[in-house]
């Protein structure tokens, strides 16, 4: 009898055996790819949120440090300032090898401007772009859409006591106030805020940019590699990538994905425990049967092979099964965690790697049980006859 024969006899005959061994392993692959499939899914979903929310690289005009001394006493350095960068100047980051890697460019201009005899900061932005950038910011009104709308921070609407609809002079202009910043927290509630080339007008800066704040998405390239390519085209400019934003998001992932590696790892331990428990009942079942195949002539490699043969047959299924159960739970589950953005992809990694070890388990854990079944002695196994 040949031992393919005798190993799919074994595993039909014995279906409540082979069904407990199959149920257990792909309980434990199941969860593995579930975990690793949402890990996968929310991780893409949050870096691409992140990568749109805030700006993580600053262009500044370029600035000059005179260090100040006298007597050898050190009194710091005076920073000179260059001109403002010119606008023209920012066609050339559409020119850069990583353009695309940019989610958001956001040119502002900033002066002050007058309002009821007094000096308030007015900034000038590209309203879709500066909105879009800065997503924490929350509106009562909405954003100016033409030349003649502003909108107010928080604290600038309570000192001047601004309201929605009100008409507002700025240096002799008239504006319509169209939204209230709500409060923020930081500068921003002490601003005003114009279309970019209304504020240019008001503060005689004509074709000039105060600073310009880019969103990089860093996941497919290092930030610092696309602030370099921007000092190239933009050479009267200080280019600064903000490190502890880009630091603090791959840091929050790594976390996430390794607590996923150690639940699944904890799953997959006692995945081959349940194997190696359940082959060592089978072994100690199976004396009399691997006395009689040792009688008739079967040598310790056929009983070696015949043993893990049962168990690599078993864990490939189940690691089949796994998989397949774990995509489907986690199309189930994404839902729950997240509003629908998240979505699941297929993942080839993933899915040779957890049939290919529901196999290696399954054989690693069964190796011992099959060591012990091959030494058995034709003699000491036929005494249980």
């Amino acid at each position: 009898m040949r031992l393919e024969t005798i190993v799919l006899q074994n595993l039909t005959r014995r279906l409540g055996r082979t069904a407990f061994l199959l149920i257990g392993l792909m309980i434990g692959v199941t969860t593995v790819v579930t975990l690793l499939s949402l890990s996968d899914a929310l991780s893409r979903r949050a870096q691409h949120e992140l990568e749109r929310f805030g700006a993580n690289i600053v262009v500044t005009p370029k600035k000059d440090q005179l260090e100040l001394s006298y007597g050898g006493i050190q009194l710091g350095p005076l920073q000179l300032a260059h001109k403002e960068i010119d606008e023209a100047q920012l066609a050339g980051i559409q020119q850069i090898p990583n353009y695309r890697n940019l989610a958001t460019i956001a040119p502002k201009v900033l002066g002050a401007v007058a309002l009821a005899d007094e000096q308030v900061m007015l900034m000038g932005v590209e309203p879709r772009a500066e909105f879009k950038l800065k997503r924490w910011w929350t509106l009562q009104g909405r954003q100016p859409e033409n030349p003649a709308e502003v909108v107010a921070g928080s604290a600038v609407a309570e000192r001047y006591n601004l309201r929605l609809g009100q008409e507002v002079e700025l240096s002799g202009r008239n504006f319509t106030l169209v939204g209230l910043l709500n409060k923020t927290g930081s500068q921003d509630d002490h601003l005003l805020i114009a279309p970019l080339p209304t504020a240019q007008s008001l503060l005689h800066k004509e074709g000039q940019i105060s600073m310009v704040e880019l969103a990089a998405l860093c996941h497919d390239c290092p930030v610092e590699e696309m602030a370099a390519q921007l000092r190239s085209v933009l050479p009267d400019a200080d280019v600064n990538p903000v490190q502890q934003v880009v630091k603090t998001r791959m840091h929050a992932l790594g976390q996430f994905r390794l607590l996923v590696w150690g639940i699944a790892l904890t799953v997959i331990a006692i995945g081959a425990l349940l194997v190696f428990i359940t082959m060592m009942g089978a072994i100690s079942e199976r004396t009399r049967e691997i006395g009689i195949y040792r009688a008739i002539g079967y040598r310790r490699s056929h009983i070696l092979r015949l043993v893990l043969a049962e168990a690599g047959i078993v864990s490939a299924f189940a690691g089949v099964l796994g998989y397949l159960v774990g995509v489907a739970a986690t199309w189930g589950i994404l839902p729950l965690l997240d509003d629908g953005s998240a979505h699941w992809s297929w993942n080839p990694v993933l899915a040779s790697g957890a049939i290919g070890a529901a196999v290696v388990v399954g054989l690693l854990a069964t190796l011992q049980p099959a060591f012990r079944a091959s030494r058995l002695e034709p003699s000491a196994a036929l005494k249980s006859l």
